[in-house]
C-alpha cells in the first residue's frame, strides 16, 4: 500500500447522485416483521426488500386504493 495517492486526473462518479438516499420511516412493527420473515426466507436483506417493492410500485403506476371506515 502507498503511502500517497495522487488524485489529481480522478473524475467524480457520474452515477453516484443515482444511487440510494437515506430517509427515516415510520414503519408498523406488523410490516417490519414481515419483511424480515421474508428477509429470512430469501436470504436478501429485509431494507433491500422493502426498496425493492416499493421501486416495483414506482415502476408499475401501482396506486393505494383506501376506504375509509363510516
Amino acid at each position: 500500500m502507498k503511502k500517497h495517492y495522487d488524485f489529481t486526473n480522478s473524475v467524480r462518479n457520474p452515477y453516484a447522485k443515482h444511487l440510494k438516499k437515506q430517509v427515516t420511516l415510520r414503519l408498523g412493527i406488523d410490516v417490519i416483521k414481515y419483511f424480515k420473515v421474508l428477509a429470512g426466507e430469501t436470504g436478501i436483506p429485509y431494507q433491500n426488500l422493502i426498496n425493492l417493492y416499493l421501486k416495483e410500485c414506482a415502476h408499475s403506476g401501482k396506486k393505494l386504493t383506501l376506504k375509509w371506515a363510516s
